[in-house]
């Protein structure tokens, strides 16, 4: 399935798409906060392609100018999520490069990405979470109507082997429903 919007194309990952997502996910500022190591060459970036993102509902970020992979956005549901939901439910992840921060293009990719779920897949309640310190993930949540659910503090975080503190936010349909009528 491909979703666009008025300036990006979500697509399922490619193989192809290694290259790009190494470009990106290099980045010491980009997968550590969003609770993932850096990657350490495209072979490994090929390797979370085949292994993490080529998985149902799970987007490739890319500008419709040249459909290259910039970002990563995804909705694992149910049981597939990293929080406890029932099959109506649930969390959506995401990521950009460095060099598209600042652009509204997390938040255009997640509006798309939420009416999907709430429109298309009949989904009832979408969960999102960021560590302490991701500031922008945080404001990306706000702005697409989630709010704040509560705090789960001291977890070990296994992708990165170390403890955090994660605050957990909540986006009813019934809310988004009332946010999209205003």
């Amino acid at each position: 399935m491909v979703i666009e919007t008025k300036r990006l194309r979500l697509r399922p990952w490619l193989e192809s798409d290694a290259q790009s997502l190494y470009t990106y996910a290099k980045d010491p500022h980009v997968g550590p906060i969003a609770g993932w190591p850096v990657h350490t060459s495209v072979e490994d970036s090929l390797q979370v392609i085949r292994n993490v993102l080529a998985v149902p509902e799970t987007y490739a970020v890319c500008l419709k100018t040249d459909d290259v992979a910039i970002g990563s956005i995804g909705l694992m549901i149910g049981a597939k999520s990293n929080l406890p939901l029932p099959e109506t439910e649930g969390e959506i992840g995401y990521w950009i490069g460095v060099p598209f921060w600042g652009q509204g293009l997390i938040p255009e990719a997640a509006r798309a990405l939420i009416r999907h779920a709430f429109e298309d897949l009949g989904l009832q309640t979408l969960w999102c979470g960021y560590f302490d310190g991701n500031e922008k993930s945080k404001r990306v949540q706000e702005k697409c109507g989630f709010r704040y659910h509560h705090t789960n503090e001291n977890m070990h975080w296994a992708l990165m082997d170390d403890i955090r503190t994660e605050h957990i936010t909540c986006l009813p349909k019934e809310a988004w429903q009332k946010g999209e009528n205003q």
